[in-house]
């Protein structure tokens, strides 16, 4: 198939196909004599796995780095979970640093106790300038 029916069936843009070739996330396929590329279904499921991978949180370097486990004779379901351990404690992370972030501005809000006082006597605005000092 040609690249634009790749992108089709893969719900991605052609620019994303091409993107993804020049990262090495898709091997370069083949050329007809006319010089189209040539992609297979293989490059359908690729793809498929890139985007579902991205959906849970994994970078593009990350799944190079998973694409590559695939294809390594000597790599373990062990060397996956490693991967899945450090996306998870990432997350954890992330979670915890927005929490924390949605706590402080529930406090930054409830230090507004006139809404239609002006701007410039705004309290949530002269916290956000103390804590930057």
């Amino acid at each position: 198939m040609k690249i634009g029916q790749l992108a089709l069936i893969s719900h991605v843009k052609v620019e994303t196909v091409r993107y993804y070739e020049r990262r090495g996330l898709i091997p370069n396929p083949p050329r007809r004599e006319s010089g189209y590329r040539q992609f297979s279904q293989k490059d359908v499921e690729r793809i498929r796995f890139i985007k579902h991978a991205q959906s849970i949180g994994f970078t593009l370097n990350e799944i190079t780095e998973l694409l590559s486990l695939k294809v390594e004779p000597e790599a373990t379901c062990g060397d996956i979970t490693l991967r899945i351990d450090a996306k998870l404690n990432d997350i954890k992370s992330k979670i915890k640093t927005l929490v924390q972030m949605e706590k402080t501005l529930m406090k930054l809000k409830k230090a507004c106790k006139t809404p239609n006082a002006p701007s410039e006597e705004c309290p949530i605005l002269e916290s956000l300038n103390t804590e930057l000092e």
